[in-house]
């Protein structure tokens, strides 16, 4: 049997504890890695786990294995463990390269010895304030500029995260890897004509649907497609899937109800991870009108679902969906109404938008994702020694 060349440990408390974005990246991460790489180990260290459902696949590989505290103190006080006690018990698992998949990486990783990288999704919490208390920003901006100097590699998810980290944390270039992230293979999957009415059906969905996915709160701006629903046609029904911000989706259902628009939003709640691909590809398009995003994994997932969709300017989507998408000011109603109108009675564009789509996002892949994201571990031993 072929021995493990390497060990590599990763920060998993999002991939053991969140069902959606962070915790999406961090599974899909150790998943790709473990599936291209056979050879190597890969170690979770998390203080709990959540969602052990969302787990069992990964840990079915035979080269992941999870880490979690040994001690009393560090299972009472999982957060500190998870912030100064981890780098201590890197050395003894033969930990080559430990990687923070959220953003943050333990404060004394550096005085450890321990070749680091940290994936940074974003910095919205500087671009979008109101969205976050003053004493979370402060948290997030000490933790994250840290990690991202004390790193030795920094995987950023988009050219756009990129520039924010040049130019906010002045952090060197050419410490930054852009790896772009690929979307799970079940986007990818034949979707029938037969599941697509079983969704709606059991969802209580009419023929014509926007779908629009992801937490609602007022970032992600669903309130644009809601005010867009008066000029469209009376058939046409928004059907919004996310957990809801208490005051951001009371601010959505005042609107609602004043305009008389009850029977024309469906809110679903958070769905299942199976029905996901099958909503996007049921959906005549989706709309994803974020004022800012990292990257926006949601336009890859709804091209690859082969349904076209409506996006905001102003960040990094154009990056996410190229010519799959319709791209419109996210406070600009009208320009809603004529790019849902088109897509609404061109089927020959969003034909052409699915194929023009799905051409594009063959740039996010898995292989080229492990492939990257290996030579970015590389990288990060190789400078981490030069150190010493």
């Amino acid at each position: 049997m072929e021995q493990n060349k390497l060990c590599i440990g990763y920060d998993g408390k999002r991939a053991a504890c969140n069902l959606t974005g962070l915790g999406n990246y961090s599974r899909y991460t150790v998943q790709a890695m473990a599936l291209h790489f056979p050879s190597d180990k890969y170690l979770l260290y998390t203080p709990e786990v959540k969602c052990p459902d969302r787990l069992r696949e990964l840990m079915a590989m035979g080269n992941v294995e999870l880490r979690q505290p040994q001690s009393a103190m560090g299972r009472r006080f999982g957060s500190l463990w998870r912030t100064f006690g981890i780098p201590g018990e890197l050395g003894a698992d033969n930990v080559a390269v430990y990687h923070g998949l959220s953003n943050e990486l333990p404060l004394n990783i550096k005085s450890a010895g321990i070749a680091s990288v940290v994936t940074i999704h974003d910095l919205i919490y500087r671009r979008v304030e109101a969205d976050y208390a003053t004493v979370d920003r402060r948290l997030y901006d000490f933790k994250y500029r840290r990690s991202a100097e004390n790193a030795s590699r920094i995987i950023a998810i988009s050219e756009c995260t990129k520039r924010d980290l040049i130019n906010d944390y002045s952090i060197d270039p050419a410490k930054i890897d852009v790896i772009y992230q690929g979307c799970d293979p079940s986007f990818f999957n034949k979707i029938t004509g037969e599941q697509c009415l079983e969704l709606r059906t059991r969802l209580g969905l009419p023929e014509r649907f926007i779908a629009s996915v992801g937490t609602v709160q007022s970032r992600k701006n669903q309130l644009l497609a809601v005010k867009a629903l008066r000029g469209l046609p009376d058939d046409v029904v928004l059907a919004i899937a996310g957990g809801r911000d208490k005051a951001y989706g009371a601010e959505i259902d005042r609107y609602i109800a004043s305009n008389r628009l009850t029977d024309r939003v469906k809110w679903l709640g958070p769905v299942s991870w199976p029905d996901l691909p099958v909503l996007y590809a049921a959906a005549t398009f989706s709309s994803y009108t974020s004022r800012y995003e990292g990257f926006g994994i949601p336009l890859v997932e709804s091209i690859a679902a082969g349904t076209p969709l409506i996006a905001a300017t102003g960040s990094c989507l154009e990056e996410a969906g190229g010519p799959g998408a319709l791209y419109v000011d996210p406070d600009d109603v009208d320009a809603y109404v004529d790019a849902a109108r088109r897509l609404l009675d061109d089927s020959w564009l969003c034909r052409k938008m699915t194929e023009q789509g799905a051409r594009y996002i063959r740039r996010f892949n898995t292989g080229d994702f492990a492939k990257k994201t290996m030579a970015c571990y590389k990288k990060a031993i190789i400078d981490s020694l030069d150190l010493l």
